[in-house]
C-alpha cells in the first residue's frame, strides 16, 4: 500500500499556506502563522497518517472545535487534523497545556510565521 510521504505532503501543505495570501474571505486574512508538528515534521509518518495542522489566527469568533471548518484542506493527499489558536489562546498554551505547548514548540515545521509566535 503506498502513502503520500513527507516531501509530497510538505509541498501541499505549502502551496495550501501560499494560496491563503491569495484567497479572499476572513478565514484567509486572519492568518498569522501556519505549519504541521507530528508524525510528518517527525518524518516518521506511515500509510494511514494524518497530517496535525497548529494555525495561529488574529482573533475568531467561532469556538475553538469550529474553526476547522473554515478552510478547504481537501488539496492536502492525506487527512488533515487542524488545531486553530487565536493570538491570545496561543500565549495562554504554555501555561494551560504545557507539555502540548512544548510538542509544538519542538516539532511544529512552521511554513508561514510571524516574529511574534516564533
Amino acid at each position: 500500500m503506498k502513502w503520500p510521504n513527507r516531501h509530497q505532503v510538505h509541498t501541499a501543505i505549502s502551496q495550501w499556506v501560499r494560496q491563503l495570501g491569495t484567497a479572499s474571505g476572513t478565514a484567509a486574512s486572519t492568518v498569522l502563522s501556519a505549519g504541521y508538528f507530528g508524525s510528518y515534521a517527525r518524518d516518521d509518518a506511515g500509510v494511514g497518517s494524518d497530517l496535525d495542522v497548529v494555525i495561529i489566527v488574529t482573533e475568531s469568533n467561532l469556538p475553538f472545535n469550529h474553526r476547522y471548518n473554515l478552510w478547504d484542506f481537501s488539496t492536502i493527499p492525506v487527512p488533515v487534523e487542524a488545531q486553530v489558536y487565536t493570538v491570545h489562546e496561543w500565549e495562554q498554551l504554555p501555561t494551560q497545556q504545557p507539555r502540548f505547548y512544548k510538542t509544538l514548540v519542538e516539532e511544529t515545521c512552521w511554513i508561514k510565521q510571524t516574529a511574534a509566535h516564533s
